[in-house]
């Protein structure tokens, strides 16, 4: 079994128990204190700012990419088998198909047996945006939403990454992703500082974002959704967003589920406007959490065989393994 499969298989097991460490908790750290070090020896000025948010954005994902491959080859010079089962460790903790259901879940749980307040609450979680005025239906769009985007910054990416150069890549993806969900904002803080990594992040998901969708749309035919739908939202709407690739994935599980996901949000006290995606065939309902988190399984195992067949064909060719 390849480390890869063998981390999807921890992460359907065990998710990302609060309590464990967790390398995303460090690369958190990492970033803070590389942007409080840049900022002291960086300009206050558009033109010093945007330098030491580039000088982060390649310096912070290299940083993590070098010590884990360099913890990985030492452990796998002195035993292989030790070193598999570190670098299976490293995959499962990369990858959060278990954490996202369970995260999504507890939203559905709270609206179902708790009531709104709470299914607030719940939602406020796993999203960026002010949740405390939302509707029922707005917490669940919310919920799914999440679910459908994050499949693949949070599932298909790290896989991706880690399909072609193993875990050392796959911590220079998740890095890069860390430090656009920590700087990556529109704000005064992060307007120039934050440009390096934001647009480093929709570099490296511009491919996973789209095999995501693609994957997804396979999902959906094979779960008995809205396929034909799925596909038809996807080529319509899958540019309905300022990032070039968060609406990729939205838009095949709105079409999926035959709902309107997206629009208007408020953020941080400010309506931010938004395109609608999706077509409104039914009123979005509890159960559609579910659907969603079933659509992000079967996207994530129909990715994994790909993967496993692309090594199958071509691993000993590129000498990169699953």
């Amino acid at each position: 079994m390849k480390p890869l499969t063998a981390g999807f298989i921890l992460d359907m097991m065990l998710g990302d128990p609060h309590s464990w460490p967790h390398p995303v908790k460090a690369m958190g750290k990492t970033i803070e204190k590389t942007e409080e070090t840049l900022r002291g020896r960086f300009p206050a000025t558009e033109n010093g700012e945007k330098a030491a948010g580039a000088v982060m954005a390649a310096a912070v994902p290299f940083f993590w990419w070098a010590v884990s491959y360099g913890i990985l080859k030492a452990v796998k010079k002195r035993n292989k088998k030790a070193g598999w089962l570190l670098e299976s460790i490293m995959c499962y903790q990369l990858l959060a198909a278990k954490s996202l259901k369970d995260e999504s879940m507890k939203v559905y749980d709270a609206l179902k047996h708790q009531g709104l307040s709470e299914g607030r609450q719940a939602v406020s979680m796993i999203v960026g945006r002010d949740t405390e005025n939302l509707t029922e239906e707005g917490v669940i769009k919310a919920a799914v939403e999440t679910v459908a985007e994050n499949t693949s910054d949070g599932v298909i990416g790290p896989m991706m990454f880690m399909a072609l150069g193993g875990a050392p890549l796959g911590f220079f993806y998740k890095a890069v992703n860390t430090m656009d969900s920590m700087v990556g904002y529109r704000n005064e803080k992060y307007e120039f500082f934050g440009k390096g990594a934001a647009r480093l992040d929709d570099v490296m998901n511009y491919i996973p974002s789209r095999l995501s969708a693609l994957s997804m749309i396979l999902a959906s035919f094979l779960l008995r959704f809205r396929g034909k739908d799925s596909f038809r939202i996807w080529v319509r709407d899958r540019r309905k967003h300022k990032s070039p690739n968060s609406a990729q994935t939205e838009s095949v599980c709105a079409g999926a589920l035959g709902v309107e996901l997206a629009g208007d949000g408020v953020y941080f006290g400010k309506v931010v406007k938004k395109q609608v995606i999706g077509d409104n065939i039914r009123k979005i309902q509890l159960e559609d959490i579910k659907r969603a988190n079933k659509l992000m399984y079967a996207t994530a195992f129909i990715f994994l065989g790909a993967a496993g067949l692309w090594s199958k064909c071509f691993g000993n060719r590129t000498g990169k393994r699953i």
